[in-house]
């Protein structure tokens, strides 16, 4: 009866499980692979949200399929440049694993191995495990928890090695402090520091500042003339207005780390971003080894991959591997998502201010409705309905079981007394 019971509990935990990966509580947001009915449906809630300022991309088969920019201020186009926050981040890892690439950069060795301007503190779990690959995969142990938030136009940036050494500009709740708290390679926590130590990294091994090394090896060869990290740069360029949460006009802020926060772009240049990483691109951004390390699974949560380097995956691609991509949020309201399918050419493009949650929105529900699956990223969101699941049908295994029970071990009483 026991293992009747624990093997019944086993196999609706993993049928809950499936069945929420599989979108037992997501509607479909159009006709699967209907690429006019899901760019319609995506248009139809960027014009519904009725404030500040986004650019849409949709891609099918590796040709933009279509594209929609709306603002309640400047109007904003292909050309436009937004603040791609945490989306830097999937860029940054580009110039990274360039290096290694070229053999400048061993992916497994000890990062304090390159770096003379900055080191991680000690800690009781050693710094030696913290390498470049752990890093991209926020799987370095570091516990900084960041998150910035920036600094305004009138506040002095920090240099990157006093950010490293305790942030500023840390979101609520961050530590702050780039730092190893827990065993390297024990797991996933997500860690912009890590991305601020990278940048830092980049720097050392290329005898150049961090924009300038991006420019020449990552923007130039893929096409992205406007693609800049310094905010001057990109306003003079022309910036898209920002707004915050409520859609009122907002100031954009400066990063000490700008690697984590603060790459600069336009749509279009995001296009060619994508293209280049599609499988058969004719200008790849990386050889084929080193791009399929970059979509390979290195973190995992509840026995999902999550992470691969400097990209989530996001879901298992239809055709095989994984749906890549990366988000971004910055302060107050400066939110970005693109996801890809290389191996298909697919793939959604989202930039915006001023719409609390739109670009996330509309980044699951593409991964839904071209893989069948709900993200990694909502994950987290529907755990506690799928949690109220499972307790039910537990109940509902363990109520016959126990009254079973209690009434042979009455019986078996009778029989005795």
């Amino acid at each position: 009866m026991i293992v009747a019971t624990l093997l019944a509990m086993a196999i609706w935990t993993a049928l809950v499980f499936t069945g929420a990966r599989h979108g037992w509580m997501r509607a479909d947001p159009a006709p699967r692979e209907d690429l006019t009915s899901f760019f319609a449906a995506s248009v139809a809630q960027i014009n519904a949200a009725g404030q500040g300022a986004v650019a849409f991309v949709l891609i099918g088969r590796g040709e933009v399929f279509g594209e929609h920019y709306v603002s309640a201020g400047a109007p904003v186009a292909p050309d436009t440049l937004f603040q791609l926050a945490s989306l830097s981040k999937w860029a940054a890892a580009l110039g990274l694993l360039k290096l290694a690439a070229d053999g400048r950069l061993d992916l497994d060795a000890p990062v304090s191995r390159y770096l003379t301007r900055w080191q991680l503190p000690e800690s009781e779990f050693g710094t030696e495990g913290v390498t470049a690959r752990r890093l991209l995969s926020h799987t370095a142990g570091l516990t900084d928890g960041l998150g910035y938030m920036g600094f305004e136009a009138d506040a002095a940036v920090q240099t990157i090695e006093a950010s490293l050494t305790d942030a500023a500009d840390a979101m609520p709740g961050a530590d702050g402090r780039t730092r190893v708290g827990r065993a390297p390679g024990s797991g996933w926590q997500y860690s912009g520091g890590g991305y601020a130590l990278l940048e830092l990294l980049i720097e050392e091994i290329s005898g150049e500042p961090f924009g300038s090394y991006m420019k020449r090896e990552v923007f130039a060869p893929l096409g992205m003339s406007q693609a800049t990290f310094d905010l001057e740069e990109a306003e003079a360029a022309g910036l898209a207005p920002c707004f915050d949460a409520e859609g009122a006009p907002c100031a954009y802020r400066r990063f000490a780390a700008p690697a984590a926060a603060s790459l600069h772009a336009s749509a279009a240049d995001l296009v060619r971003f994508l293209e280049a990483q599609m499988d058969g691109a004719s200008d790849p951004a990386l050889p084929p080894e080193m791009a399929a390390t970059m979509r390979a699974p290195h973190a995992s949560r509840f026995g999902i991959p999550i992470w691969g380097l400097g990209v989530m995956l996001y879901a298992e691609a239809p055709g095989g591997g994984y749906v890549i991509g990366h988000e971004g949020m910055n302060f107050p309201a400066i939110e970005t998502t693109a996801r890809i399918d290389p191996a298909t050419g697919d793939g959604i493009l989202v930039l915006s201010t001023g719409n609390p949650g739109l670009a996330a929105k509309l980044g699951g529900d593409w991964v839904y409705w071209h893989t069948g699956r709900v993200d990694v990223r909502e994950l987290d969101g529907i755990l506690p309905a799928v949690a109220g699941v499972l307790v039910a049908g537990w109940a509902v295994i363990l109520f016959p079981a126990v009254l079973l029970a209690w009434r042979r071990r009455r019986s078996g009483r009778r029989k005795f007394s």
